[in-house]
C-alpha cells in the first residue's frame, strides 16, 4: 500500500462522529463512535480502496435504507434480527467481509418482498464485535471500498451478492489538488472541530467526508456514491454544498439536479 494513502481509523471516526443517518429497515440503534472504543492499534492503518482484493466467492449483503458505507468509515451497528444474527455469526467464522447496500429508490423491504439493491455498494469488514447474552450483536464495520454488486442465490437466511471492483476515474494532478483544497475548506466549515487530516488524504475520501458533514440527502448521496469520475463527483458535491448554509444542513434542503 502506498504510504500516501495510509489513514488512521480513529481520526476519520472523530471527523464523522454524529454525522450518520440511521437506517430505518434493520437498525434499532447506532452508537456514537468514540475513538478509544473503536481503535485497535494493530489495525489503525487502512487500505487504499484501489488495492482491496476481491474474492470471486459470494459475500453476505446487509440492505439498509438511508445508509451508505463509505471507504474508511467506521460504522457501528446493533444486530437483532435472526437473519442478520446468523449473518454476523457466519462472518466471524470466515473472512469477516460483508456488503452494506441501499435498496433502490421506491423499494421497501417487507415480509414477502426483498427489495432490489442499488448496483454500487460499500464493501466492509468486521473490525470489532460484541456478542450479547441474548444472541444480539454490537458490531463495528470499517468500509474498505465501493463495489459493483450482482445478487446471487443464497441458502442462508440472508441475501448474498458477488462483488466486482468499482472502476474510478481519477483526475489529473493539478485539477485533483485544486478540488482537494476546496473540499477541505467546505468540510472544515461544517465541523465543530478543524479537520486535521494529512495532505496525502485522497480526494475521493475528502468528497465522502463532505457528503457526511453536510448531511446530504439520500438522493444526493446516491448520485455521488455511484459516480465513477472523482472530479465530477467532487464538483457535484461542492455545487450542492455551496447552496446549503454552513452548519445548517439536515439533508432536507439539498437537491440533485
Amino acid at each position: 500500500m502506498a504510504e500516501g494513502h495510509e489513514l488512521v481509523i480513529g481520526l476519520v471516526a472523530v471527523a464523522l462522529d454524529g454525522l450518520r443517518t440511521s437506517g430505518p429497515l434493520e437498525l434499532s440503534a447506532q452508537e456514537s463512535v468514540q475513538p478509544g472504543k473503536v481503535i485497535d492499534e494493530e489495525r489503525c492503518v487502512m487500505h487504499d480502496p484501489r488495492t482491496v482484493s476481491m474474492s470471486t466467492a459470494p459475500v453476505p449483503v446487509f440492505p439498509l435504507g438511508g445508509l451508505y458505507l463509505f471507504p474508511h468509515q467506521v460504522l457501528p451497528l446493533h444486530i437483532f434480527e435472526p437473519r442478520y444474527r446468523q449473518l454476523i455469526g457466519d462472518l466471524l467464522d470466515g473472512p469477516g467481509r460483508l456488503v452494506i447496500a441501499r435498496p433502490s429508490r421506491g423499494e421497501r423491504q417487507t415480509a414477502t418482498h426483498a427489495p432490489l439493491l442499488q448496483p454500487v455498494a460499500g464493501l466492509g469488514e468486521v473490525m470489532r464485535h460484541e456478542r450479547l447474552p441474548d444472541g444480539r450483536y454490537n458490531v463495528w464495520i470499517v468500509g474498505l471500498a465501493r463495489v459493483q454488486i450482482t445478487e446471487v442465490p443464497s441458502d442462508r437466511l440472508y441475501r448474498m451478492v458477488r462483488c466486482q471492483p468499482f472502476a474510478e476515474i481519477h483526475a489529473e494532478e493539478h485539477e485533483d489538488a485544486v478540488l482537494a483544497r476546496r473540499l477541505r475548506v467546505a468540510t472544515t466549515a461544517r465541523l465543530a472541530q478543524p479537520l486535521d487530516l494529512p495532505e496525502s488524504v485522497p480526494t475521493d475520501l475528502l468528497i465522502d467526508l463532505l457528503l457526511q458533514a453536510m448531511r446530504a440527502s439520500p438522493r444526493v448521496i446516491e448520485r455521488a456514491f455511484g459516480e465513477p469520475s472523482v472530479a465530477e463527483r467532487a464538483r457535484y458535491v461542492l455545487r450542492i454544498a455551496a447552496r446549503q448554509p454552513r452548519n445548517a444542513g439536515d439533508g432536507t434542503g439539498d437537491t440533485a439536479p
